[in-house]
């Protein structure tokens, strides 16, 4: 059979058949079901925003160091002859203590010499006294003797005129009447020089005094007194060696109060300030009044020492501010002091606290009321919220405070808002949302907060 012939007898009918069944199947069968199309609701996890009372409070770190150190530093050199038996490191001395006692020999005999250089200057200005009374005396005989000197002369003279005295007798008398001018001439001398020979002997009783005085001096700091109660930090002195003027004997820690610096960065140290901005002004870069300026805002400080699973708390006060601010990492330091370091009773074993500790530090802040949201639900300056129509709205928000991880509101955020902390794909506003509450969060967070 040739091929023309297949195509007519075989392939047409069987195409035709084919046809006619499609063409009854698509007559006879129902229409297709039309799907409306539905908008589609993005899942997100929301909470409700509800108000809460947070303590902003930075924690950092420090070491403690005792808040006033003693450099016992000789003041006069000698010989120890005595050395407190307590002077020993980590001893603990009472104010008034005597530390050590150099020997006194020196002192003693500077004192004695002194005393003797008195005595020899008033026993001269005495012999001044009875010398100028003598040369007062010698003087009035000596005016008498020249006196007669003098009549002698005037009678030479009056004899030698008449002619009944020769030159010779006449010269002899005025050689005699000027000699006797010149020894009273010398005696008056001599007494004037009295008054200066006295002020020189009194200006020397005076450098002796004043050698008596440093003597005297000396031989009371020869005893190191301990002008406040401190614990030994080093010491280096034993008896019988030489101690030279301005060296250090030893070293005390007080143990009234201790101090610690905790650096504080500006943004955290600026958390803990009021919300009124007019009280914020003392962060113009100004340390003198810094310490002041905070000690006015009722912050509060505590130093922590964790020992394992307990933790061991003082009360603490902010005292100042250290000296500037660091450049290299734009924190200040921050001073709290911890008075009764030493004295403070606790519960259970309270160690003291020691120099070189490293410890904990809490500043905290008066609370501060407001809307508190997870961190996390803050998105480069805004926070989404469903409205009630349960659609995607982004409102503007600056957080008051921005501490672990929450953030506070004062404004822009009402009350009972429901707060989208997921970040729906795509973010777009007026979305659609599918909301699923997440009422575990924020007592996580804010547990962890007061945990801090």
């Amino acid at each position: 059979m040739t091929s023309g012939l297949k195509l007519v007898l075989i392939t047409l009918p069987i195409a035709a058949i084919g046809a006619g069944i499609l063409a009854f199947i698509v007559s006879n069968s129902a229409p297709p079901e039309r799907i409306a199309l539905a908008e589609r609701a993005s899942a997100v996890r929301v909470i409700t925003a509800e108000t809460y009372a947070i303590t902003p409070a930075f924690v950092g770190f420090g070491l403690v160091a005792p808040a006033r150190t003693f450099e016992a530093i000789a003041e006069v050199g000698g010989v120890v002859e005595y050395v407190n038996p307590a002077l020993r490191d980590g001893h603990i001395l009472p104010a008034g203590s005597v530390m050590l006692r150099l020997s006194s020999a020196d002192f003693t005999l500077a004192i004695a010499q002194a005393n003797a250089n008195i005595r020899a200057a008033e026993s001269r200005l005495a012999e001044l006294a009875v010398s100028e009374a003598n040369q007062h005396a010698a003087l009035e005989i000596e005016r008498e003797v020249l006196a007669v000197k003098a009549t002698d002369l005037t009678r030479a003279e009056t004899l030698f005129a008449a002619g009944t005295a020769t030159l010779t007798a006449r010269d002899n008398a005025r050689a005699a009447h000027l000699a006797q001018r010149q020894k009273v001439q010398s005696i008056e001398g001599v007494l004037a020089l009295f008054p200066t020979q006295r002020a020189v002997q009194n200006e020397q009783i005076a450098v002796y005094q004043s050698s008596l005085a440093s003597a005297q001096l000396n031989l009371a700091r020869i005893e190191l007194t301990l002008p406040f109660t401190a614990r030994v930090a080093t010491h280096t002195i034993e008896i019988g060696q030489f101690l030279k003027a301005g060296q250090t004997a030893a070293i005390l820690d007080g143990i009234d109060q201790a101090e610690v610096v905790v650096q504080v960065p500006l943004n955290d140290l600026r958390n803990l300030l009021p919300p009124d901005p007019s009280q914020s002004a003392f962060l113009s870069m100004d340390p003198t009044r810094m310490g002041d300026s905070l000690r006015g805002l009722g912050l509060t400080a505590q130093v922590r020492l964790r020992l394992g699973a307990e933790i061991v708390i003082w009360p603490a006060a902010i005292d100042r501010i250290s000296n500037g601010i660091d450049p290299r990492t734009g924190t200040v330091g921050v001073v709290v002091r911890v008075d009764a370091a030493y004295g403070q009773a606790g519960d259970g074993n309270h160690p003291p606290l020691t120099k070189g500790m490293f410890v904990d530090v809490m500043l905290s802040a008066p609370p501060i009321s407001g809307i508190v949201l997870p961190r996390s639900a803050l998105h480069d300056g805004q926070v989404h919220i469903a409205d009630a129509d349960s659609r995607l709205r982004m409102l503007e928000a600056r957080p008051q405070l921005v501490q672990g991880g929450i953030a506070l509101f004062t404004d822009g955020i009402d009350a009972g808002s429901r707060v989208v902390l997921s970040t729906p794909s795509p973010v777009i506003e007026g979305l659609l949302l599918d909301l699923h509450p997440d009422n575990d969060l924020m007592p996580q967070l804010l547990a962890a907060d007061a945990a801090r």
